[in-house]
């Protein structure tokens, strides 16, 4: 896979970050970062029709561009619509009661610099009508330009698994850069947990 193509392929998966369930965007992220190419074009596609998730005209031609069949019928099946919607809304704290997320930020801000991380910040997230996930904490992890964003992210996600068997959202962005609506909201709200000395 070409670096275009690559590059396609991450705006892809964070764009559809807080529409696909977090769980498969997990998996098609890993998938790709692997260089499982086949097996996250499926894994994509069978998903987006599965869940009834709808993609832009944009979208649907950044997917085409990096699948290995850009006609296939699968893609063709996912309904194309005008503008995605944000179904969750972020703040900086978490309501009383909810998961102490203090390990994690031990963990993640220790892995962050070997993954490119500049800045590691924290926000909750709550449902809206629409949302596939529940509320929880979400990361944003600010990266140096020319990080590759699916790497870091697969690398972290995996840490945090072995290390406390825990999984939290986690958004891996480039700092500077123009950000899709999800990723902008949920740093827009976030604390920052560690800084690049």
């Amino acid at each position: 896979m070409d670096v275009q193509t690559y590059a396609s392929v991450t705006t892809v998966c964070a764009r559809l970050a807080g529409r696909l369930s977090d769980d498969t965007l997990g998996t098609v992220r890993e998938h790709y970062a692997a260089g499982e190419w086949d097996l996250a074009d499926g894994t994509l596609l069978l998903n987006l029709a599965y869940e009834g998730v709808g993609i832009t005209p944009e979208e649907q031609s950044l997917i085409r561009s990096f699948l290995g069949d850009p006609d296939t019928p699968d893609l063709l099946s996912v309904p194309v619509i005008p503008e995605a919607h944000l179904t969750y809304s972020f703040t900086p704290t978490a309501p009383t009661g909810s998961p102490d997320p203090t390990r994690a930020d031990i963990v993640l801000s220790t892995d962050a610099p070997r993954h490119g991380g500049n800045r590691l910040r924290r926000t909750w997230r709550t449902p809206k009508e629409g949302a596939h996930d529940g509320a929880t904490w979400v990361y944003v992890l600010q990266v140096a330009e020319g990080t590759d964003e699916l790497k870091a992210f697969s690398g972290l996600t995996s840490r945090l698994w072995v290390a406390l068997q825990e999984k939290w959202g986690l958004e891996v962005v480039v700092e500077g850069t123009l950000l899709p609506p999800y990723q902008a909201a949920a740093l827009t709200a976030a604390r920052q947990i560690w800084p690049a000395a």
